[in-house]
């Protein structure tokens, strides 16, 4: 009996290793270069070999596999230049607030300010450091000798902040002179006012919709004598929804999750309809808001923006994935002792039994896979079966226990193309010393 055994383990080892072998040699000769991971370089390689769902795609969804990484800030950044270049993008698209939006496209429209603090414009402290920074200026810098319609914009589409909404809906109340029940905008102030406490959840924010909802209908009824108020409206849309996400995080999981996702993919449908002279969009997000078939691992049929996406823009829509085998990461350490405070880790290998282990081996320190072509030619099917990733999220790298951040994927699914990067490294959080 153990001999048999063995010589199983053997040939299940052996094909393995072949199987392996096969996959190392098609990615080394199918994979598209990306020279390198600064952001002012050209993609000579993928523009001479751009997949061609790529090029007749019309809005790029472009994620991370975490929230603080400068190669793949950089990264994001030289692609999107290239679409700004190649296929007429201008309108950028960001995992962040609304209320971002004017001060940021204040200052890259040609507008008063200073590149230290651009980024306080951010409520998520992963974008405001130089890479970021450097991109908004070059938005900036391509803007200047550009008409209005020919300038690149930047929006928000996330819902979890609802600071100062309140301030900007009673300023167009007050421009516009409509006449609002002050007991409605008391509401607005509180539900502005009031942020999502996520360990004690409570009724009262379902409460307020209806109020949200009745200031909105006579916001509605208010346009047929003041004009065109789709600022107003949206603003207003950004409130409730983020009123109505609040309200979901006391019920069962994942419903304030989906709920945020779908939002998302409602903000960007209406950018893009509205607001894009072109119908085209650049995505910067997380991998799992980005990723065309669901948050998390294969089969947790959370479904994300990617995924409404996919659905709704079908071949329009392309998703782009990362990846990565080793370097610095940042993680979020809980010290009741010592006070909690951010951590670089060092990692100095990819984890056994990852999809990241295999595509080091790669003969390339970065490059892009077209993942439809893999599906077709690759011959062990390696893309298409599940296998492990490590889902580094707001919290960072997280490595204790680790198997909590290894999640089951099978890429083929997820992603139209991915991005690999052998080694990466911290964002330059300094922007003080600029």
């Amino acid at each position: 009996m153990k001999f048999i055994i063995s010589i199983s383990i053997f040939f299940l080892t052996s094909l393995s290793y072949s199987q392996n072998k096969q996959t190392i040699e098609w990615l080394n000769n199918n994979s598209i270069l990306i020279e390198d991971a600064k952001p002012n370089s050209e993609l000579i390689d993928f523009g001479q070999n751009t997949p061609v769902k790529f090029a007749n795609a019309k809005i790029y969804g472009f994620g991370e596999a975490s929230h603080n990484t400068k190669e793949f800030f950089d990264l994001k950044a030289k692609f999107f230049k290239h679409l700004v270049k190649t296929q007429g993008v201008r309108v950028f698209i960001m995992e962040e607030s609304y209320q971002a939006e004017f001060g940021i496209n204040e200052w890259i429209g040609g507008g008063k300010g200073d590149i230290k603090t651009i980024a306080e414009n951010f409520n998520i402290g992963f974008w405001r450091c130089k890479e970021v920074v450097d991109l908004l200026q070059w938005m900036r810098n391509f803007n200047l000798d550009k008409p209005k319609e020919k300038q690149i914009r930047f929006y928000g589409m996330d819902i979890q902040n609802g600071e100062n909404l309140n301030k900007e809906i009673r300023k167009l109340i007050t421009e516009n002179k409509i006449d609002i029940d002050e007991s409605l905008l008391t509401t607005v102030d509180s539900c502005s006012n009031k942020t999502i406490n996520y360990n004690k959840p409570d009724d009262w924010w379902q409460l307020q919709i209806p109020k949200l909802t009745e200031l909105k209908q006579q916001l509605l009824i208010s346009k047929d004598e003041n004009g065109e108020l789709k600022s107003l409206i949206r603003s207003l849309d950004y409130l409730i929804s983020y009123t109505e996400y609040a309200s979901y995080v006391k019920d069962e999981y994942p419903k304030s999750i989906k709920f945020r996702d779908l939002k998302m993919f409602e903000n960007v449908k209406w950018i893009v309809e509205n607001l894009s002279t072109n119908g085209k969009a650049f995505i910067w997000a997380h991998n799992e808001h980005i990723n065309k078939k669901e948050m998390y691992y294969t089969g947790s049929d959370i479904i994300n923006l990617g995924r409404h996406l996919k659905d709704y823009y079908q071949e329009d829509y392309y998703s782009v994935g990362f990846d990565f085998a080793t370097g610095n990461i940042n993680g979020y350490v809980v010290d009741d002792k010592n006070g909690n405070h951010w951590k670089t880790y060092h990692i100095e290998r990819p984890f056994r039994k990852t999809y990241a282990k295999t595509l080091n081996a790669a003969n390339k320190e970065i490059y892009f896979i077209d993942l439809d072509k893999a599906i077709k030619n690759e011959p062990t099917q390696f893309f298409s079966k599940k296998n492990k990733y490590l889902l580094i999220g707001g919290g960072g790298y997280q490595p204790k226990p680790l198997h909590k951040i290894k999640i089951s994927k099978i890429y083929s699914e997820s992603y139209d193309g991915l991005i690999f990067v052998k080694k990466i490294s911290t964002p330059d959080y300094k922007l003080g010393e600029l």
